[in-house]
């Protein structure tokens, strides 16, 4: 490796999904769109370090949904480092989340149902293999979110 090739791959860079904080706060979730996607905590992208490099911006997109810190280290690696199945898995979880909140929507604005209620009618409907699920008491608090969402 050259010196030149070295430098560049220093994390010199200020990180553009924490603005170099370290953190994601609720400011960098809203500056990318991702209100209920993800939560503040630590940057994953940067590793909480608030550097990054040339080679890292060019390979992974600073909003990649799935590249969130609670996650394994290791699907974390696979991820900045393109694993196919570990992008197919994000895009699938994104995908599903997509779906999830379109479902909450629908069923709160239109059918006027409560987050218990519908949490109750998606878990009777959800198939027992699905390739994500959630425990009940979660998917009523994250349907609360996406009805708190709507209302603001």
């Amino acid at each position: 490796m050259t010196i030149f090739n070295f430098l560049l791959k220093k994390s010199n860079l200020e990180c553009p999904r924490c603005l170099g904080k370290g953190f994601v706060d609720a400011e960098d979730i809203k500056r990318f769109n991702k209100q209920l996607k993800w939560a503040p905590g630590p940057c994953a992208y940067c590793n909480a370090s608030g550097k990054v490099t040339e080679e890292l911006l060019s390979k992974l997109a600073v909003d990649t949904t799935y590249l969130t810190i609670d996650l394994p280290e290791s699907e974390i690696e696979k991820i900045k480092n393109g694993d196919h199945e570990a992008v197919e898995k994000g895009k699938l979880q994104e995908l599903f989340i997509d779906n999830l909140i379109k479902y909450v929507e629908y069923h709160y604005l239109h059918e006027d149902m409560d987050a218990e209620s519908i949490a109750a009618l998606y878990l009777k409907t959800e198939d027992e293999t699905a390739l994500f699920s959630v425990e009940k008491e979660n998917l009523i608090l994250y349907i609360h979110k996406i009805i708190e969402l709507k209302r603001s």
